[in-house]
């Protein structure tokens, strides 16, 4: 069965003192989320073992941005599976496309840091997505599709989330419009062996378009950047309608 899972990723913005913060004004907004809905946080390696214990018995879990594929190593920079679980930390972003567009990620390192993720019992939320070029030269199939191909070969389906993030409406205040979200998720689901895989929609995801995002069959949660950082902005993204 397919779960509603809502992200927040917050890349590299909040200290430990400012996580804690966001915190105390967020978590009671949680009191009027339904209890389907999976509700993760991705903060900065820095923020996850405090966290950790902050939120021990909450209904938020806790995401990693990053993992290695090796459990150690000489990897100057990078951080493994068994340090993330060690900490109670649950899922991990993979493949990312900032990661891919500014630090050399390629199919292959992601299908690799999948496997390790799910080898060690995290739950991986694997992005795709096409640039702005290569939507406009009709390329958004092809490309997503060589993706997950290379992306997902001897990848486990029964633990993983997708997030269909196109990079042209990452950051930029440019969503893609829910009709058309919708239809590339369905077409991301055709190319999965298994179909209860949870999908997720991220780029320019706000309070004034969420309702009409998560209105769409196909779309499973939100994968969500900025308006993840403010409390009430990301309650109102939970607690949608």
């Amino acid at each position: 069965m397919r779960k509603i899972v809502i992200a927040g990723n917050w890349k590299m913005f909040k200290t430990q003192a400012e996580s804690e913060d966001f915190l105390r004004e967020f978590l009671p907004h949680l009191e009027e989320t339904p209890e389907a809905r999976e509700v993760l946080l991705c903060p900065p390696f820095t923020d996850l073992n405090s966290l950790s214990k902050y939120l021990h018995g909450s209904r938020i879990q806790l995401g990693a941005q990053n993992v290695h594929w090796e459990e150690y190593g000489a990897y100057t920079g990078e951080i493994s599976a068994p340090m993330l679980t060690e900490i109670g930390v649950r899922f991990v972003i993979v493949g990312h496309s900032e990661r891919r567009q500014y630090f050399g990620e390629t199919d292959s390192t992601v299908n690799l840091r999948l496997k390790a993720a799910q080898k060690h019992g995290l739950t991986p939320i694997l992005c795709v997505g096409e640039t702005k070029k290569q939507r406009d030269a009709g390329e958004t199939e092809s490309i997503i599709t060589a993706q997950l191909d290379k992306d997902l070969v001897d990848v486990n389906q029964g633990n993983l989330i997708i997030a269909y993030e196109p990079i042209w409406a990452i950051g930029t205040g440019d969503t893609c419009e829910a009709m058309e979200a919708n239809r590339v998720i369905g077409l991301i689901r055709s190319q999965l062996r298994n179909s209860n895989v949870s999908i997720q929609y991220g780029g320019s995801v706000k309070p004034n378009n969420i309702d009409e995002i998560m209105a769409q069959p196909e779309i499973d949660g939100v994968l969500v950047g900025g308006a993840s950082l403010e409390p009430a902005s990301f309650a109102r993204i939970i607690n949608y309608q």
